[in-house]
């Protein structure tokens, strides 16, 4: 099977992937963030020339590598195996913080653990429970020219992570440019939150019983299958 094609049992996580992978431009400097934004880099053309920047010091990461194929020594910035693209460079993490301080990347892809409608997210902690620790997520959200979240409509309680306002503390104020979710597409814009797609099966009234912000609809809704 070719890289980006449909897998007969696709996972939700690869199916939100593969969709984020449509908003990828050629030529594009992308950092991906822990989760479900790592597998964004085996839905990549291959005709498609994209570098891939991790904060632990590679511009240039490239798909997963296959089961046996790993090298121990080469790693993303949340620790699993990554394969090279031609043309990778290594740096240490000073300069890799650097890129993303001087505004040099046109895209991150974050997890999140909540999204307001005004593109406010939140993602580094949980008051009250340990973390390894914020990393690079604020100045990602701050200094990219796009930020894409990534995320399951629904927390593990059944509550929306799509939401009015962030309960919990912030990563960033109204950095959020799209969300993808494994229900919908939703666009972040200065008025509002607008439902650009929903996932196959889920319909539009699914998707807006499942999310608490008020989504906004100004053309037909497409169907992502």
């Amino acid at each position: 099977m070719g890289v980006g094609e449909v897998k007969e049992t696709e996972s939700f996580r690869e199916k939100i992937a593969r969709r984020a992978a449509q908003e990828i431009e050629d030529g594009m400097i992308i950092n991906l963030g822990i989760g479900i934004p790592t597998l964004v880099a085996d839905f990549i053309p291959k005709d498609k020339k994209v570098l891939f920047h991790a904060e632990n010091g590679i511009l240039g990461t490239g798909p997963s590598p296959a089961p046996g194929e790993e090298n121990p020594m080469l790693c993303n910035a949340g620790g699993f195996p990554v394969t090279l693209a031609t043309g990778a460079s290594f740096f240490d993490s000073a300069t890799a913080f650097a890129i993303i301080r001087r505004g040099l990347l046109d895209m991150t892809i974050l997890g999140v653990l909540e999204v307001s409608e005004r593109g406010d997210i939140a993602n580094w902690i949980v008051p009250g429970k340990r973390v390894p620790g914020m990393g690079g997520a604020m100045e990602l959200a701050q200094k990219a020219k796009k930020v894409m979240v990534l995320t399951t409509h629904l927390d593990k309680n059944g509550r929306s992570k799509i939401v009015r306002e962030c309960s919990l503390p912030l990563t960033a104020v109204g950095a959020a440019h799209l969300i993808i979710t494994d229900m919908a597409v939703m666009e972040v814009r200065e008025d509002g939150l607008y439902l650009k797609e929903v996932m196959h099966p889920y319909t539009v009234a699914d998707v807006i019983g499942a999310t608490e912000a008020e989504l906004k609809m100004d053309e037909e809704v497409r169907v992502f299958r």
